[in-house]
Protein backbone atom coordinates (compact mmCIF):
# COMPACT_ATOMS: atom_id res chain seq x y z
CA UNK A 1 0.00 0.00 0.00
CA UNK A 2 1.20 3.51 -0.76
CA UNK A 3 2.49 5.07 2.46
CA UNK A 4 0.76 8.38 1.68
CA UNK A 5 -2.64 6.73 1.30
CA UNK A 6 -5.40 7.94 3.62
CA UNK A 7 -6.21 5.96 6.75
CA UNK A 8 -9.42 3.91 6.76
CA UNK A 9 -12.31 6.13 7.86
CA UNK A 10 -13.80 5.33 11.26
CA UNK A 11 -17.26 6.17 9.97
CA UNK A 12 -18.88 6.62 6.55
CA UNK A 13 -17.97 9.75 4.65
CA UNK A 14 -20.93 12.07 4.15
CA UNK A 15 -20.80 14.61 1.32
CA UNK A 16 -23.65 17.15 1.10
CA UNK A 17 -24.98 18.31 -2.25
CA UNK A 18 -26.04 21.89 -1.53
CA UNK A 19 -29.25 22.66 -3.42
CA UNK A 20 -31.21 24.67 -0.89
CA UNK A 21 -34.44 22.92 0.11
CA UNK A 22 -33.52 20.02 -2.20
CA UNK A 23 -30.12 19.38 -0.64
CA UNK A 24 -29.18 15.78 0.05
CA UNK A 25 -26.32 13.62 1.30
CA UNK A 26 -24.02 11.16 -0.42
CA UNK A 27 -23.05 8.52 2.17
CA UNK A 28 -19.89 6.58 1.26
CA UNK A 29 -18.34 3.54 2.92
CA UNK A 30 -18.22 -0.22 3.23
CA UNK A 31 -21.35 -1.93 4.50
CA UNK A 32 -23.67 0.98 3.74
CA UNK A 33 -26.22 -1.37 2.20
CA UNK A 34 -26.61 -3.13 5.56
CA UNK A 35 -27.73 0.15 7.13
CA UNK A 36 -29.76 1.39 4.16
CA UNK A 37 -33.09 0.98 5.94
CA UNK A 38 -31.94 3.03 8.90
CA UNK A 39 -30.56 5.79 6.68
CA UNK A 40 -33.75 5.95 4.60
CA UNK A 41 -36.10 5.85 7.58
CA UNK A 42 -34.27 8.78 9.14
CA UNK A 43 -34.75 10.94 6.05
CA UNK A 44 -38.07 9.69 4.65
CA UNK A 45 -40.03 8.47 7.69
CA UNK A 46 -43.18 6.57 6.81
CA UNK A 47 -42.42 6.33 3.11
CA UNK A 48 -43.14 3.15 1.18
CA UNK A 49 -40.43 2.10 -1.28
CA UNK A 50 -40.49 0.70 -4.79
CA UNK A 51 -37.11 -0.99 -5.25
CA UNK A 52 -36.15 -0.97 -8.94
CA UNK A 53 -33.26 -3.23 -9.85
CA UNK A 54 -32.13 -5.59 -12.59
CA UNK A 55 -31.97 -9.36 -12.51
CA UNK A 56 -28.18 -9.52 -12.15
CA UNK A 57 -27.99 -7.07 -9.25
CA UNK A 58 -31.03 -8.66 -7.61
CA UNK A 59 -29.20 -11.99 -7.37
CA UNK A 60 -26.21 -10.31 -5.72
CA UNK A 61 -27.60 -7.63 -3.43
CA UNK A 62 -31.40 -7.49 -3.23
CA UNK A 63 -31.73 -9.82 -0.23
CA UNK A 64 -29.19 -7.77 1.75
CA UNK A 65 -31.09 -4.59 1.00
CA UNK A 66 -34.54 -6.00 1.78
CA UNK A 67 -33.27 -7.44 5.08
CA UNK A 68 -32.17 -3.91 6.00
CA UNK A 69 -35.56 -2.51 4.98
CA UNK A 70 -37.34 -5.19 7.02
CA UNK A 71 -35.22 -4.33 10.05
CA UNK A 72 -36.30 -0.69 9.69
CA UNK A 73 -40.00 -1.65 9.24
CA UNK A 74 -40.10 -0.10 5.76
CA UNK A 75 -42.81 -1.36 3.43
CA UNK A 76 -41.58 -2.05 -0.11
CA UNK A 77 -42.29 -3.67 -3.44
CA UNK A 78 -39.73 -5.06 -5.87
CA UNK A 79 -39.54 -4.23 -9.60
CA UNK A 80 -36.94 -6.22 -11.53
CA UNK A 81 -35.96 -5.33 -15.11
CA UNK A 82 -33.64 -6.96 -17.60
CA UNK A 83 -29.94 -6.04 -17.23
CA UNK A 84 -28.20 -3.98 -19.87
CA UNK A 85 -28.48 -0.73 -21.79
CA UNK A 86 -31.52 -2.00 -23.70
CA UNK A 87 -33.62 -1.39 -20.57
CA UNK A 88 -33.13 2.36 -20.98
CA UNK A 89 -36.08 2.36 -23.36
CA UNK A 90 -39.62 3.67 -23.64
CA UNK A 91 -40.96 0.13 -23.32
CA UNK A 92 -39.17 -0.58 -20.04
CA UNK A 93 -40.02 2.87 -18.68
CA UNK A 94 -43.70 2.24 -19.39
CA UNK A 95 -43.50 -1.13 -17.65
CA UNK A 96 -41.84 0.34 -14.55
CA UNK A 97 -44.38 3.17 -14.37
CA UNK A 98 -47.23 0.68 -14.64
CA UNK A 99 -45.73 -1.34 -11.77
CA UNK A 100 -45.39 1.82 -9.65
CA UNK A 101 -49.01 2.75 -10.22
CA UNK A 102 -50.18 -0.81 -9.62
CA UNK A 103 -48.36 -0.73 -6.27
CA UNK A 104 -50.32 2.44 -5.40
CA UNK A 105 -47.17 4.46 -4.81
CA UNK A 106 -48.05 7.90 -3.43
CA UNK A 107 -46.22 11.20 -3.86
CA UNK A 108 -44.78 10.92 -0.34
CA UNK A 109 -43.31 7.50 -1.19
CA UNK A 110 -39.99 6.78 -2.90
CA UNK A 111 -38.37 4.85 -5.69
CA UNK A 112 -35.09 3.20 -4.71
CA UNK A 113 -32.70 2.54 -7.61
CA UNK A 114 -30.51 -0.46 -6.80
CA UNK A 115 -28.05 -1.00 -9.61
CA UNK A 116 -25.69 0.63 -12.04
CA UNK A 117 -26.16 3.62 -14.28
CA UNK A 118 -28.87 2.01 -16.40
CA UNK A 119 -31.10 1.26 -13.40
CA UNK A 120 -30.33 4.63 -11.83
CA UNK A 121 -31.23 6.57 -14.97
CA UNK A 122 -34.34 4.51 -15.67
CA UNK A 123 -35.66 4.45 -12.09
CA UNK A 124 -34.81 8.12 -11.59
CA UNK A 125 -36.77 9.05 -14.71
CA UNK A 126 -39.73 6.97 -13.52
CA UNK A 127 -39.58 8.68 -10.11
CA UNK A 128 -39.48 12.07 -11.80
CA UNK A 129 -42.62 11.55 -13.88
CA UNK A 130 -44.75 9.18 -11.77
CA UNK A 131 -47.47 11.29 -10.11
CA UNK A 132 -45.44 14.28 -11.37
CA UNK A 133 -42.61 13.34 -9.04
CA UNK A 134 -42.00 11.05 -6.06
CA UNK A 135 -38.98 10.75 -3.79
CA UNK A 136 -35.85 9.03 -5.05
CA UNK A 137 -33.07 7.12 -3.30
CA UNK A 138 -30.03 6.02 -5.29
CA UNK A 139 -28.08 2.94 -4.16
CA UNK A 140 -25.55 2.57 -6.98
CA UNK A 141 -23.76 -0.77 -7.31
CA UNK A 142 -21.10 0.11 -9.89
CA UNK A 143 -18.17 2.48 -9.56
CA UNK A 144 -19.40 4.48 -12.53
CA UNK A 145 -22.81 5.00 -10.96
CA UNK A 146 -21.36 5.85 -7.54
CA UNK A 147 -19.17 8.68 -8.80
CA UNK A 148 -21.29 9.92 -11.68
CA UNK A 149 -24.81 8.97 -12.67
CA UNK A 150 -26.32 8.62 -9.17
CA UNK A 151 -25.38 12.19 -8.24
CA UNK A 152 -26.78 15.35 -9.79
CA UNK A 153 -30.34 14.53 -10.77
CA UNK A 154 -29.87 13.67 -14.45
CA UNK A 155 -32.21 10.84 -15.42
CA UNK A 156 -33.27 9.48 -18.76
CA UNK A 157 -33.53 6.82 -21.41
CA UNK A 158 -32.03 6.36 -24.84
CA UNK A 159 -33.62 7.05 -28.20
CA UNK A 160 -32.70 5.45 -31.51
CA UNK A 161 -31.33 8.91 -32.31
CA UNK A 162 -28.91 9.01 -29.40
CA UNK A 163 -28.04 8.36 -25.78
CA UNK A 164 -29.95 9.98 -22.89
CA UNK A 165 -31.93 12.25 -25.19
CA UNK A 166 -35.21 11.78 -23.27
CA UNK A 167 -35.33 12.49 -19.54
CA UNK A 168 -35.81 14.94 -16.70
CA UNK A 169 -33.78 16.52 -13.94
CA UNK A 170 -34.95 14.84 -10.73
CA UNK A 171 -32.66 15.08 -7.71
CA UNK A 172 -32.45 12.17 -5.28
CA UNK A 173 -33.20 12.56 -1.59
CA UNK A 174 -30.26 10.37 -0.66
CA UNK A 175 -27.35 8.54 -2.32
CA UNK A 176 -25.92 5.47 -0.58
CA UNK A 177 -22.55 4.49 -2.09
CA UNK A 178 -21.38 1.18 -0.64
CA UNK A 179 -17.79 0.72 -1.77
CA UNK A 180 -17.87 -2.91 -0.65
CA UNK A 181 -20.46 -3.99 -3.22
CA UNK A 182 -17.93 -3.09 -5.91
CA UNK A 183 -15.95 -6.19 -4.92
CA UNK A 184 -18.49 -8.25 -6.88
CA UNK A 185 -17.89 -6.40 -10.15
CA UNK A 186 -16.01 -8.04 -13.03
CA UNK A 187 -12.75 -6.19 -13.74
CA UNK A 188 -14.06 -4.82 -17.04
CA UNK A 189 -17.08 -3.22 -15.36
CA UNK A 190 -14.99 -1.81 -12.53
CA UNK A 191 -12.44 -0.36 -14.96
CA UNK A 192 -15.20 1.29 -16.97
CA UNK A 193 -16.23 3.16 -13.84
CA UNK A 194 -12.64 4.17 -13.18
CA UNK A 195 -12.71 6.29 -16.33
CA UNK A 196 -15.30 8.52 -14.65
CA UNK A 197 -13.19 8.72 -11.47
CA UNK A 198 -10.21 9.95 -13.50
CA UNK A 199 -12.46 12.39 -15.36
CA UNK A 200 -12.76 14.61 -12.28
CA UNK A 201 -8.98 14.82 -12.05
CA UNK A 202 -8.70 15.68 -15.74
CA UNK A 203 -11.27 18.45 -15.34
CA UNK A 204 -9.57 20.46 -12.62
CA UNK A 205 -7.19 18.57 -10.33
CA UNK A 206 -3.74 17.63 -11.60
CA UNK A 207 -2.62 16.56 -8.11
CA UNK A 208 -5.52 14.13 -7.88
CA UNK A 209 -4.57 12.71 -11.29
CA UNK A 210 -1.04 12.10 -10.02
CA UNK A 211 -2.47 10.43 -6.90
CA UNK A 212 -4.58 8.17 -9.11
CA UNK A 213 -1.52 7.23 -11.16
CA UNK A 214 0.17 6.11 -7.94
CA UNK A 215 -2.82 4.43 -6.29
CA UNK A 216 -5.10 2.94 -8.95
CA UNK A 217 -4.13 -0.61 -8.05
CA UNK A 218 -5.14 -0.05 -4.41
CA UNK A 219 -8.45 1.43 -5.60
CA UNK A 220 -9.12 -1.67 -7.70
CA UNK A 221 -8.13 -3.94 -4.80
CA UNK A 222 -10.67 -2.34 -2.47
CA UNK A 223 -8.17 -0.85 -0.03
CA UNK A 224 -9.02 2.40 1.81
CA UNK A 225 -7.88 4.33 -1.26
CA UNK A 226 -11.10 3.26 -2.96
CA UNK A 227 -13.30 5.14 -0.49
CA UNK A 228 -11.02 8.16 -0.80
CA UNK A 229 -11.19 8.13 -4.60
CA UNK A 230 -14.99 7.85 -4.56
CA UNK A 231 -15.28 10.67 -2.04
CA UNK A 232 -13.03 13.03 -4.02
CA UNK A 233 -14.93 12.32 -7.24
CA UNK A 234 -18.33 12.78 -5.54
CA UNK A 235 -17.17 16.02 -3.93
CA UNK A 236 -16.07 17.29 -7.32
CA UNK A 237 -19.44 16.52 -8.84
CA UNK A 238 -21.35 17.89 -5.83
CA UNK A 239 -19.51 21.21 -6.12
CA UNK A 240 -20.27 21.55 -9.83
CA UNK A 241 -23.91 20.48 -9.48
CA UNK A 242 -24.48 22.92 -6.61
CA UNK A 243 -23.12 25.74 -8.78
CA UNK A 244 -24.95 24.76 -11.99
CA UNK A 245 -27.73 22.26 -11.39
CA UNK A 246 -29.28 22.27 -14.87
CA UNK A 247 -26.16 22.45 -17.00
CA UNK A 248 -26.48 26.00 -18.19
CA UNK A 249 -22.79 26.69 -17.68
CA UNK A 250 -19.92 24.97 -15.87
CA UNK A 251 -21.70 21.65 -15.35
CA UNK A 252 -20.97 20.93 -19.01
CA UNK A 253 -17.36 20.31 -17.91
CA UNK A 254 -18.55 16.96 -16.56
CA UNK A 255 -18.96 15.91 -20.18
CA UNK A 256 -15.22 15.81 -20.83
CA UNK A 257 -14.76 13.04 -23.39
CA UNK A 258 -18.50 12.40 -23.63
CA UNK A 259 -19.22 14.04 -26.99
CA UNK A 260 -16.96 11.52 -28.69
CA UNK A 261 -18.08 8.77 -26.29
CA UNK A 262 -21.80 9.10 -26.94
CA UNK A 263 -21.25 8.95 -30.69
CA UNK A 264 -19.16 5.80 -30.29
CA UNK A 265 -21.81 4.20 -28.10
CA UNK A 266 -24.48 4.99 -30.67
CA UNK A 267 -22.61 3.42 -33.59
CA UNK A 268 -21.88 0.29 -31.53
CA UNK A 269 -25.57 -0.06 -30.70
CA UNK A 270 -25.39 0.86 -26.99
CA UNK A 271 -24.18 -2.68 -26.48
CA UNK A 272 -21.67 -4.72 -24.48
CA UNK A 273 -19.22 -4.21 -27.32
CA UNK A 274 -18.39 -0.82 -25.81
CA UNK A 275 -19.29 0.07 -22.22
CA UNK A 276 -20.01 3.68 -21.35
CA UNK A 277 -16.86 4.08 -19.26
CA UNK A 278 -14.76 2.51 -22.01
CA UNK A 279 -16.22 5.00 -24.47
CA UNK A 280 -15.43 7.82 -22.01
CA UNK A 281 -11.81 6.65 -21.75
CA UNK A 282 -11.42 6.72 -25.53
CA UNK A 283 -13.32 10.02 -25.64
CA UNK A 284 -11.06 11.60 -23.03
CA UNK A 285 -7.96 10.56 -24.95
CA UNK A 286 -9.50 11.96 -28.14
CA UNK A 287 -10.40 15.21 -26.34
CA UNK A 288 -6.79 15.67 -25.24
CA UNK A 289 -5.47 14.75 -28.69
CA UNK A 290 -7.91 17.13 -30.34
CA UNK A 291 -6.96 19.87 -27.87
CA UNK A 292 -3.32 19.29 -28.82
CA UNK A 293 -4.18 19.56 -32.51
CA UNK A 294 -5.91 22.88 -31.84
CA UNK A 295 -2.90 24.19 -29.90
CA UNK A 296 -4.41 24.16 -26.40
CA UNK A 297 -2.83 21.11 -24.79
CA UNK A 298 0.70 19.71 -24.77
CA UNK A 299 1.39 16.39 -26.47
CA UNK A 300 2.98 15.25 -23.20
CA UNK A 301 -0.32 15.63 -21.30
CA UNK A 302 -2.27 13.90 -24.06
CA UNK A 303 0.15 10.97 -23.98
CA UNK A 304 0.03 10.88 -20.16
CA UNK A 305 -3.75 10.44 -20.16
CA UNK A 306 -3.48 7.73 -22.80
CA UNK A 307 -0.73 5.90 -20.89
CA UNK A 308 -2.66 5.93 -17.61
CA UNK A 309 -5.83 4.51 -19.08
CA UNK A 310 -3.84 1.88 -20.97
CA UNK A 311 -2.06 0.86 -17.76
CA UNK A 312 -5.39 0.48 -15.96
CA UNK A 313 -6.62 -1.73 -18.80
CA UNK A 314 -9.01 0.61 -20.58
CA UNK A 315 -9.23 1.10 -24.34
CA UNK A 316 -7.60 4.27 -25.57
CA UNK A 317 -7.94 4.20 -29.38
CA UNK A 318 -10.76 3.79 -31.86
CA UNK A 319 -9.01 0.66 -33.07
CA UNK A 320 -9.44 -0.89 -29.60
CA UNK A 321 -13.20 -1.12 -30.14
CA UNK A 322 -14.16 -4.70 -31.03
CA UNK A 323 -16.57 -3.58 -33.69
CA UNK A 324 -16.37 -2.26 -37.21
CA UNK A 325 -16.72 1.50 -37.06
CA UNK A 326 -18.39 3.72 -39.64
CA UNK A 327 -16.68 6.57 -41.42
CA UNK A 328 -16.07 10.00 -39.91
CA UNK A 329 -19.17 11.48 -41.56
CA UNK A 330 -21.42 9.00 -39.78
CA UNK A 331 -19.76 9.72 -36.43
CA UNK A 332 -20.27 13.42 -37.10
CA UNK A 333 -24.01 12.90 -37.59
CA UNK A 334 -24.20 11.42 -34.10
CA UNK A 335 -22.05 14.20 -32.66
CA UNK A 336 -24.41 16.75 -34.22
CA UNK A 337 -27.28 15.10 -32.28
CA UNK A 338 -25.47 15.57 -28.95
CA UNK A 339 -27.36 17.38 -26.16
CA UNK A 340 -24.60 20.01 -25.96
CA UNK A 341 -25.24 21.27 -29.48
CA UNK A 342 -26.59 24.83 -29.28
CA UNK A 343 -28.50 26.23 -32.25
CA UNK A 344 -26.66 23.78 -34.46
CA UNK A 345 -23.18 24.77 -33.21
CA UNK A 346 -20.85 22.15 -31.74
CA UNK A 347 -19.76 22.49 -28.12
CA UNK A 348 -16.79 20.46 -26.93
CA UNK A 349 -15.06 20.14 -23.59
CA UNK A 350 -11.41 20.75 -24.41
CA UNK A 351 -8.37 21.13 -22.19
CA UNK A 352 -5.26 23.23 -21.76
CA UNK A 353 -3.71 20.31 -19.91
CA UNK A 354 -4.60 17.77 -17.22
CA UNK A 355 -6.78 19.59 -14.69
CA UNK A 356 -7.54 22.52 -17.00
CA UNK A 357 -10.69 21.61 -18.92
CA UNK A 358 -12.80 24.35 -20.49
CA UNK A 359 -15.96 24.73 -22.56
CA UNK A 360 -15.35 25.51 -26.23
CA UNK A 361 -18.40 26.81 -28.07
CA UNK A 362 -18.74 26.81 -31.86
CA UNK A 363 -16.02 24.25 -32.62
CA UNK A 364 -15.79 24.00 -36.44
CA UNK A 365 -17.36 20.76 -37.57
CA UNK A 366 -14.87 20.40 -40.40
CA UNK A 367 -12.01 20.38 -37.86
CA UNK A 368 -13.67 17.60 -35.87
CA UNK A 369 -14.40 15.51 -38.97
CA UNK A 370 -10.84 15.92 -40.26
CA UNK A 371 -9.50 14.85 -36.87
CA UNK A 372 -11.75 11.78 -36.79
CA UNK A 373 -10.67 10.77 -40.28
CA UNK A 374 -7.06 10.78 -39.09
CA UNK A 375 -7.90 8.81 -35.95
CA UNK A 376 -9.80 6.17 -37.91
CA UNK A 377 -6.83 5.49 -40.16
CA UNK A 378 -4.00 5.48 -37.59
Amino acid sequence: MNESAPEPPSAPTVIPVALGERSYDIVIGRGIIDDAGKEIAARLPGSKLAVVTDATVADLHLSTLTRSLDNADIEYVEIVVEPGESSKSFATLESVLDDLLAARIERTDAVLALGGGVVGDLAGFAAGVALRGVHLVQLPTTLLAQVDSSVGGKTGINSPRGKNLVGVFHQPDLVLADSGVLDSLPPRIFNAGYAEVAKYAMIRDLDYFAWLEANWRAIAAGWPERDHAIAIACQGKADIVAADERERGQRALLNLGHTFAHALEAVTGFSHRLLHGEAVAIGAVLAHEFSFRLGYCSLEDARRVEAHFAEVGLPTHLQDIKSELPDAATLMRHIAQDKKVKRGKLTFILTRGIGEAFIADDVPGEDVESFLKEQLTT
